[in-house]
C-alpha cells in the first residue's frame, strides 16, 4: 500500500493525467458507472468534519475527508480501494490532491464550454485554487494572456510571477477586478468572497465563467444576473447543489436550465452554439472525481 503526501502529489501529478482522470469519470457518471452522492458532514463543536465519497465501477471506490476545525494547521486524507479486490490501494494526505482535482474539473469545463480560439485568461484571486486552475486550463488551451486581480498587491504580483516563471505563462497582476475581466475570453472566480467580486457587464460577448466560491443566496461571488446573459449553465454535480443547506444562488428559472458538465462531456446536452454566446460553469465539486485522479496517481507511482 503506498501513502503519498503533498510533495510527492506535486511531483508526480501532472495536469494531463488529472484531466484525464476527470474527464473518464464525468463520461462515466452521465452513463450511471460513477456513484457520486453528496458530501456529508458530522458537527465537532467549532466546526464540520466533511465527507465525499465515490465509486467509479470496475475501478476504485474510497472517501476524502477534511475539516473546518479551528486548528492551527489542516489536512486531508484520500483512501482508494480497488473496486475489483477490495484492498486498500494506498492513501494520499495534504491538500493538494483536492485542488488540482478541482482544477482539472475547471480545465473540463473550459475545454467543453469555452471558444476553441479562447486565449485570453482573466483570474480573480490568488489563492491555491485560483493557482490549481490556471495549473490545468493552460493544459486545454494555449494562454496567450492572462491577468489576476486579488486585493493584495503583493499576492497578486507573486501569482503572476509565479505563473510566469513555473508555467511560462504571459501573466500579468493588474489593479483591478475590471482590468482582469473586461474582454477576456475565459473568466475564473476564484474568491471566498460573499459578496460579487465581478459586474455582470464586464463580461464580454463569447466568454465563459468559472465560479469556484460561495454560491448561496445572499452570499455568492458571482453575481447572480450573469445567469441571465448566460446562453448555457453547467455544473459538475446536480446533487451537491440541491444538498446545500441554504438556497442556491441562481434563482429558479436559471437554476432549472442547469445542466451536468458530465451531460456536456458525453455530448447529451446543448453546448456553446456560437462564438457569440456566453457560458457559465458553477463548480460545486463532483464526489468521486478525487478518488479517480488519486486511484491515476497510485497506480502510476506505484508501477
Amino acid at each position: 500500500m503506498l501513502v503519498l503526501d503533498d510533495a510527492d502529489v506535486r511531483r508526480l501529478l501532472d495536469p494531463g493525467t488529472a484531466i484525464a482522470a476527470v474527464r473518464e469519470s464525468l463520461a462515466a457518471h452521465q452513463a450511471g458507472g460513477l456513484i457520486a452522492p453528496a458530501r456529508l458532514h458530522a458537527g465537532l463543536g467549532g466546526g464540520e468534519l466533511y465527507f465525499t465519497v465515490g465509486r467509479l465501477v470496475g475501478t476504485a471506490y474510497g472517501f476524502r475527508t477534511y475539516d473546518t476545525m479551528p486548528t492551527s494547521d489542516g489536512d486531508q486524507i484520500t483512501a482508494v480501494y480497488d473496486d475489483t479486490t477490495g484492498r486498500l490501494i494506498g492513501a494520499i494526505t495534504g491538500d493538494f490532491l483536492g485542488a488540482a482535482r478541482t482544477g482539472a474539473i475547471g480545465a473540463v469545463a473550459v475545454d467543453v464550454l469555452a471558444r476553441p480560439d479562447a486565449g485570453s485568461l482573466g483570474l480573480i484571486g490568488s489563492g491555491r485554487q485560483a493557482w490549481t486552475q490556471l495549473w490545468a486550463i493552460h493544459a486545454v488551451r494555449p494562454l496567450r494572456e492572462v491577468r489576476v486581480f486579488s486585493r493584495d498587491a503583493g499576492r497578486r504580483e507573486a501569482f503572476a510571477q509565479r505563473a510566469r516563471d513555473e508555467l511560462g505563462l504571459p501573466a500579468s497582476a493588474v489593479a483591478d477586478a475590471r482590468d482582469a475581466v473586461f474582454g477576456a475570453d475565459i473568466v475564473v472566480l476564484a474568491t471566498s468572497s460573499r459578496q460579487p467580486v465581478i459586474q455582470t457587464g464586464w463580461v464580454s460577448s463569447g466568454a465563459h465563467v468559472t465560479t469556484l466560491g460561495p454560491k448561496l443566496k445572499g452570499g455568492n461571488e458571482c453575481p447572480a444576473d450573469l445567469a441571465d446573459r448566460a446562453d448555457v449553465i453547467v455544473t459538475d454535480s446536480v446533487a451537491q447543489v440541491g444538498a446545500y443547506a441554504g438556497p442556491f444562488f441562481l434563482d429558479p428559472p436559471a437554476a432549472e436550465r442547469m445542466v451536468a458538465l458530465g451531460a456536456e462531456v458525453a455530448g447529451a446536452a446543448k453546448a456553446r452554439e456560437s462564438s457569440e454566446q456566453i457560458t457559465l460553469f458553477c463548480s460545486v465539486g463532483l464526489a468521486g472525481t478525487e478518488i479517480a485522479v488519486a486511484a491515476a496517481l497510485l497506480r502510476a507511482a506505484g508501477s
